[in-house]
Formats: C-alpha cells, structure tokens, sequence
C-alpha cells in the first residue's frame, strides 16, 4: 500500500498554509500576500499572482472536486486570454512528491493553479479612478478595446422572451432579498424600483427584441468592474466568469453600462459617460436611452443584493458597510430608472 497522501487527504488548509511560504515557488520569492474570496485563495509574490479554487459548491458554480477545478482553472485561462492574453500564463499543478511534500510544477498532481502575471495596482481603474490618476485616454482606449471584443464574440441564439425572463426571475430575487427584514432597507422604495424594472421589460418588448436581432447579446465578460480593468502599461481586463456561461451571456450595452455605473458609484460619472460614448462612436451602437437606463438601473439593484447577502455571514455582520453599499446601489437604481 503506497504511503503517498491522496487528494483527499490533503486538507484546503495545509495546501494554503504552504502555499504561504515564499519557499513554495520556483522563482526567487522574499513575501507572499495571501488573499481570500468566497470562491479561492489567490497568492502574490513580486511578479506573480497563483489562484487556487476552494472545493466548494454554491448555486451557480460547482468547485468540488480536484477534476472539476483543473477543468474551470484551464476554462479561467481560456476566457480570460480574450482579454488579458499576456496576464494569464498557464495552469500549474499542486503536488505531491515522493517524499510526501506538496511541491509545485511537479510530483503527483493533487490540485491546480492560475498562474497570472501580478499587474501594478496604481494602475488599476478603481484605484486611478479614487487617486485622480485615470485619464480620458485610458478610458476612450478601453472603450475601443471593449468593442472590438464584443464585435469578434459570435451572437448568441436566444428566443426574445427567454431573455426577458432571464431579467424578470433576477427582478423577483431581487425584491425577495432585499425586503429582508434583518437587513433594515426601504422595503417600499424596493417595491417600487422592482415593479418599474417588470412593467419597462414588459412594455418595452421591442427594444430586447431589437438587440438580440442585432447580435448585440454575445458571451461577454459576466463581471466587468472597475478593480478588474488594468489601464497600463498594457491594457488587460481580467477576472471574467469562467464558472458560469448564464452569466457571461449579456447586452455589450448591458456590461458596459455596468462598468459606467461602477466608475460613477467610485465619483467618476463622466468617466462612465466618456466610456459609453466612445464605444457608441467606435461601433455605431447607439442604443435607446431608456433601455440602456434599465439596464444600470436593475445592475444596481442586483449590486445591492450582492452587497447586502454579506449580512448573511457572521464575520460581515457587525460592519457598517454593505448595507451602506447597498443603499448607494439603490440611490444609482433610483438615479438611473427610465422615466418611460
């Protein structure tokens, strides 16, 4: 019988208490930075970044078993190479060797990693965005960059009404969660908010029906935020849904009015503003106004129940800060809803 430990046998936390040491990498390594999520560890060494999944299962993801997260690290590689090819540079295996030590790059593969190029963090946009440092250029680039993305993503096949509920079962969670109780939000400004995001999908059919007919609802992104976007030296935008093909499927116009929305919740609203023009000028997308208003203000509702589902956890519990998160949410939801 073989001494060597099986996956099973090596717990999440002995592979991230290794992981934390800089002997554990094959290049010269002085410090590690450790980063948790709900779905993964990531690692920083000085030019690195190593993500490992956690062997978990939620709702919309699945990352329970050492052959599942081999298969959504390659899938991460494979998305994100869209966007950020030079960022994104291979998946590597945790091992185990002969002597039964985890090793990384060799041994008997237990688990597997990201290995992506570490970006500068001044350079993010939510960080440009805070400091001041963010210029029109950057932004008009990226713009650009973004559609020509969208415009080389195929169209996908989706019946009018299929994708109009797609909005209204979010709209129903939405009001669902929301009007939680515990989480002490204004339950009939919700009410309100939710019933005008219905009533536009359903009085304003053409409209969706118009962009699918378009090809304008491709296999985007699924969740381009600010933090996600690296302006310099080169432009990379990284960080794309790899678990879930439903939530990568959008409106070019949808994402990016997203992306606006988070640029104005940061105190840039004309950053947001250049964003969308630029691409409208860039690929003659000029979409209707009030469903390009739709479209930021049901993201924002959906940004206030992500925020404030953080209530749910007790180490979140006793911060002020996601129910202050998801208010603003609901002031951009209010800000943003179409008259008509």
């Amino acid at each position: 019988m073989s001494d060597t430990p099986t996956p099973a046998d090596v717990s999440l936390e002995s592979k991230v208490a290794f992981l934390r040491q800089p002997s554990a990498y094959p290049e010269l390594c002085f410090r590690v930075e450790a980063l948790e999520t709900h779905m993964s560890w990531v690692f920083l060494t000085e030019r690195h970044a190593w993500k490992l999944k956690k062997p978990v299962h939620y709702d919309h993801l699945d990352f329970s078993t050492p052959d599942v997260r081999r298969f959504f690290c390659e899938e991460e590689l494979r998305l994100n190479r869209r966007l950020a090819a030079s960022t994104y540079l291979g998946v590597v295996p945790l091992g185990i060797d002969a002597s039964g030590h985890l090793c990384l790059e060799g041994g008997t593969a237990i688990d597997w990693l990201v290995k992506m190029r570490r970006l500068p963090v001044q350079h993010m946009l939510d960080y440009a965005i805070r400091h001041g440092s963010a210029g029109t250029r950057d932004i008009a680039a990226l713009a650009r960059r973004l559609g020509r993305f969208y415009a080389d993503c195929p169209p996908v096949a989706l019946e009018a009404a299929d994708y109009r509920q797609r909005f209204l079962d979010d709209i129903a969670r939405n009001l669902a969660e929301l009007r939680t109780p515990a989480f002490h939000l204004p339950a009939q400004r919700i009410e309100a908010l939710c019933q005008a995001h219905g009533d536009f999908l359903r009085g304003h059919t053409d409209l969706f029906a118009q962009r699918l007919a378009a090809g304008r609802v491709v296999e985007g992104h699924g969740d381009l935020r600010p933090e996600h976007v690296c302006l310099r030296p080169t432009l990379a935008v990284i960080d794309c849904l790899e678990f879930s093909l439903d939530l990568r499927i959008v409106d070019a116009v949808d994402e990016l009015g997203f992306l606006a929305l988070e640029c104005e919740r940061l105190g840039s609203c004309e950053l947001g503003q250049l964003l969308l023009r630029t691409y409208s000028q860039s690929t003659q997308d000029w979409p209707a106004p009030a469903l390009l208003g739709f479209y930021q203000s049901f993201r924002a509702c959906l940004r206030a129940r992500i925020a404030i589902r953080h209530l749910n956890e007790e180490k979140f519990r006793y911060s002020a800060e996601w129910r202050r998160r998801a208010m603003d949410y609901l002031d951009l939801a209010q800000r943003h809803l179409p008259s008509g």
